[in-house]
């Protein structure tokens, strides 16, 4: 009888779990999200993921910040660097490609893993820069500079996350990216313009300023010339990603 029992309940189950996932098969497999956490850093962001099938989808997301501060400038520049970028403003826009694998129930619900590719630009405004020259005749002289330029990255990373269908009619969606990161490579050319004609002491005197900045993360060679500067970005480019996106499903 107990085991009698126990068939009757596991078939049960068993209809349960496949009207579930028949329900969840026929219709709402499309979702419009956005990453609140990411509006921290003025990201204004929307990703559509179209689920395939039990457990493959597919995301693609498209963010921008508009132009501004840079977030948290002053981890990776010392205090008198910063001074010297105070009025420094960046814009940036990504745009990533998600193809996700679903481990669990799946039809975009639960734990996923994703592989993705994310393309990103960051440009800047013109902006002042200064070097303190120290002169043959042992004066200082502040020498002014204009600066501009932008960089573009390509990079590939994995994710790890979890979605969560949050009402009964499972409308609204919880994405919790648990952890992500990528690496690739940058490009970028940044021009410094003085108003001076700057002798050969002078710029090298400019490029070894501008090569002390030691910005983390960016490999960058720096010419100089009676110009100004030029600095070539060509190199690593990495980033990580966590957060939390809330969403509609249709």
């Amino acid at each position: 009888m107990k085991k009698a029992s126990l068939l009757f309940l596991s078939i049960l189950f068993s209809k349960a779990e496949a009207q579930e996932s028949q329900n969840i098969r026929t219709d709402k497999m499309n979702i419009i999200k956005t990453n609140v956490t990411a509006y921290t850093f003025r990201n204004i962001n929307l990703s559509y993921e179209r689920v395939i099938n039990q457990w493959f989808s597919l995301n693609i997301g498209f963010g921008t910040m508009p132009e501004g501060k840079v977030p948290f400038i002053n981890a990776f520049l010392k205090d008198e660097d910063e001074k010297r970028f105070q009025n420094l403003r960046v814009k940036a826009t990504q745009f990533t490609v998600e193809p996700r694998f679903y481990l669990g129930k799946g039809y975009g619900k639960g734990f996923y893993l994703a592989p993705y590719y994310r393309y990103s630009n960051v440009s800047s405004n013109t902006f002042d820069f200064y070097y303190d020259y120290n002169g043959p005749n042992g004066i200082t002289y502040p020498i002014p500079i204009k600066g501009q330029g932008s960089t573009n990255g390509n990079s590939g990373g994995l994710m790890a996350g979890v979605q969560f269908f949050l009402t009964r009619s499972r409308n609204l969606v919880l994405d919790f990216w648990i952890a992500g990161a990528h690496y690739g490579s940058g490009k970028g050319d940044f021009t410094m313009t003085s108003d001076y004609v700057l002798t050969p002491d002078m710029q090298a005197q400019l490029k070894r300023e501008i090569e002390k900045l030691d910005i983390p993360f960016v490999k960058y060679t720096v010419e100089t010339n009676a110009n100004g500067a030029r600095i070539k970005i060509d190199g690593p480019w990495a980033g990580f990603r966590s957060g939390l996106s809330l969403g509609y499903r249709f």
